[in-house]
């Protein structure tokens, strides 16, 4: 059961992105255990499982050598045994990190809704930072990861209609009916629909924008986007702040590449500020 506290705050968030709470608040319940948050060095850290076989994948072959080793990867999935307790996976997280920090964070699912870091670019972030950031910066940024994930995986209309078969199958895979996933997310929507009364039903012309960083914004996601255009030739100071030289950096850079050269960072504009910085000589320089 979800605290009388994270009922209220998944309430307004479910309301704000016109969702029914109760079928939020169902797949949050579900997928975490009725537990979101836990406390790892003092600080109310989401919950995080590490996949070594994501991270396997995504490593070269000689720091993919060294992961197995270690016991931080393996082809098959499962074999990477997460610890017990949320500190002991953060520690298990740090010590991928020292190997390839990138790949470590892409290989983790992060918060209420479980979603991996190597959907990143997927879900229209502009870096693996700044979905890790989302993810670490409260509920309301774990419930945004979650979101994003059912609209791009087309569902949303599921979650609407509780369709809880067609939801389960596409959120957790085909496997779902063996664990009963569709079974418990039915149950858990009916607990919580008897407190919140009536659903919401959602307004199909409302759907999730991509991210969009543009003028007089603000915040880790713009220091990002700062230190990508730094990383392909511009020499912006990494403060945060989009203000007029971010902007016209970003029109230098967009009609460079062929993109509509508006100054809006958009997902077109961070597909190709991802892209490898070419030397002179063609071979690929590595990122800053």
């Amino acid at each position: 059961m979800l605290e009388a506290e994270t009922r209220t705050e998944l309430s307004r968030i479910a309301k704000a992105a016109n969702h029914d709470p109760a079928a939020l608040m169902a797949v949050v319940d579900v997928e975490s255990g009725g537990r979101v948050f836990a406390r790892v060095e003092g600080r109310a850290e989401p919950l995080i499982r590490f996949e070594g076989h994501y991270f396997y994948r995504l490593l070269a072959r000689q720091k993919r050598n060294q992961a197995v080793v270690n016991g931080l990867a393996h082809h098959k999935a499962g074999r990477v045994r997460n610890p017990r307790s949320q500190r002991g996976r953060w520690k298990l997280l740090k010590r991928a990190c020292g190997l390839d920090r990138d790949a470590a964070l892409q290989s983790v699912s992060w918060g209420v809704g479980q979603v991996m870091g190597a959907h990143w670019r997927w879900l229209d972030y502009a870096s693996i930072d700044a979905l890790v950031f989302r993810a670490r910066s409260g509920l309301e940024g774990q419930v945004e990861l979650m979101l994003r994930f059912i609209e791009k995986a087309g569902l949303a209309d599921e979650l609407v209609q509780q369709n809880w078969r067609a939801f389960a199958r596409g959120y957790n895979g085909p496997a779902y009916a063996r664990h009963g996933y569709d079974r418990k997310l039915e149950n858990a929507y009916s607990k919580y629909r008897a407190m919140c009364g009536p659903a919401l039903r959602k307004d199909p012309s409302k759907r999730h924008q991509p991210l969009l960083l543009r003028f007089g914004d603000r915040g880790a996601l713009v220091a990002g986007l700062q230190g990508q255009l730094n990383r392909h030739g511009f020499a912006l100071f990494v403060d945060g702040d989009f203000g007029s030289l971010t902007r016209a950096a970003l029109k230098a850079f967009q009609a460079r590449n062929g993109l509509a050269a508006d100054g809006i960072a958009g997902p077109k504009t961070f597909i190709v500020l991802e892209r490898p910085v070419l030397a002179l000589d063609g071979a690929a320089l590595p990122a800053a």
